[in-house]
């Protein structure tokens, strides 16, 4: 037996589950019975294994040099135990990496590349989401208001959850940035009889919103244009905007930028809410172990983590005073188990829509990418952040009066009414 080899059967045998290991010579090491049974079919992967290089197993696992039988939950038990440190401490960066990284993320997000980047992960198949997303397809995280809500209730109290905190009212101008298959902007346009406009760089996306809108008859007052946010700069403004799931596909080194324009499209006294995924780590943009660049690869391209400590001095130095801060994390760990469970509940059904060589490594992707994903989330590695924000403050003095031009109370009670 080599070293590795050794050193492997040793890391297996302190594991919370039973695992079985199959080597590349086809001799194995654990119970027959084993709940989890993993395969490696080459020595570089059984390295990768042997030193907790979780991202990477995930690579393999896509690209067929690693297997697994048994559930998706206890793969992930397995991964969080081999570990030799948690990816926020091994994606920790020095000052000559952290200045490349800001390079890099300037380099990839011109107009060009975020369209591309933004096509390659949402226009995958409309079919395949639609398989293990809620109803409405709401692709960001849920809000269980209560303990035995369904994906479909969280969700939906999620989207009146940003519906209260904007203070949404009947005929106010409402901006969706990237507005994903619809499910915020029909909410609020039908619940809250706001003039809705949404943004996306998704065709797909585009069409079926579209298609949504004209079935509903909300064609007078519900819009969903295939824009980047960028382009709207000068050509109006809103009442209130909301950034679900977006500013994570900007780039750190963009951030201040993005929310000046996000700003400048706001009226005086109106309300913004950035909705997203957050680091756990306050010096990286994206997580170690291999996770990252599994991310990056597979998943989403050009997408960059970003410490919600940054995230307000960037809204700060973009113009905007934040307001409320709230943290959703266990909140979508629970909503990633939720679409994970329901993909591996069908995956034969998956596997026939995501056809061919290409289609198995994208399923094989997203097995691994939404499990993975939940754990980090409970774990803390990373964190999903809501941040209400306004304009920089003018010195008024009648602020805690309700003066009809400013549309935040200063009271949180107005949420629960």
């Amino acid at each position: 037996m080599s070293s590795i080899s050794a050193m492997v059967e040793s890391k297996l045998a302190k594991l919370p589950v039973v695992v079985s290991l199959t080597l590349p010579d086809g001799s194995r090491v654990g119970p027959e019975d084993a709940q989890l049974a993993l395969h490696v079919k080459d020595m570089a992967t059984l390295a990768l294994l042997s030193t907790g290089q979780v991202g990477s197993l995930g690579e393999a696992y896509v690209e067929g040099t690693f297997d697994f039988k048994g559930s998706i939950r206890d793969l992930m038990i397995a991964a969080a135990a081999i570990l030799p440190d948690t990816p926020i401490n091994q994606a920790k960066a020095g000052a000559f990496t952290g200045l490349i990284s800001r390079l890099r993320s300037i380099w990839r997000h011109t107009l060009e590349r975020d369209a591309k980047q933004i096509q390659f992960h949402y226009d995958l198949s409309d079919d395949f989401y639609g398989l293990w997303l809620d109803p409405r397809r709401v692709y960001s995280c849920a809000y269980y208001k209560e303990q035995d809500f369904t994906l479909a209730q969280a969700q939906e109290a999620k989207l009146d959850h940003i519906c209260r905190k904007l203070k949404l009212q009947s005929g106010e101008q409402f901006l969706d940035v990237g507005a994903g298959w619809g499910g915020l902007l029909l909410w609020a346009a039908e619940h809250y009889d706001v003039d809705a406009t949404g943004i996306t760089l998704s065709k797909n996306q585009h069409a079926y919103v579209n298609k949504l809108i004209e079935q509903k008859g909300l064609g007078g007052r519900v819009r969903m244009e295939l824009l980047d946010y960028r382009k709207l700069v000068g050509t109006r403004e809103f009442d209130k905007i909301a950034s679900v799931g977006m500013f994570e596909h900007v780039g750190r080194a963009q951030l201040g930028s993005y929310f000046s324009t996000l700003r400048s499209l706001l009226k005086p006294g109106g309300l913004i809410l950035n909705h997203g995924i957050t680091s756990g780590g306050v010096e990286h943009d994206q997580l170690g172990a291999g996770m990252g660049e599994f991310i990056e690869k597979y998943i989403f391209p050009g997408g960059e983590l970003t410490h919600i400590s940054y995230v307000l001095r960037h809204l700060a130095e973009g113009g905007l005073e934040d307001l409320d801060v709230e943290n959703l994390r266990p909140h979508y760990a629970r909503t990633l188990w939720a679409w994970s469970d329901a993909l591996e509940e069908q995956l034969s059904e998956a596997s026939t829509i995501l056809s061919g060589e290409q289609g198995l490594k994208s399923l094989r992707a997203y097995r691994v990418y939404l499990a993975g994903c939940a754990m980090g989330f409970e774990y803390g590695w990373i964190a999903l952040h809501q941040v209400l924000a306004q304009h920089t403050p003018t010195g008024r003095a009648d602020e805690l009066d309700n003066p009809a031009d400013l549309a935040y109370p200063w009271r949180r009670d107005y949420i629960y009414k």
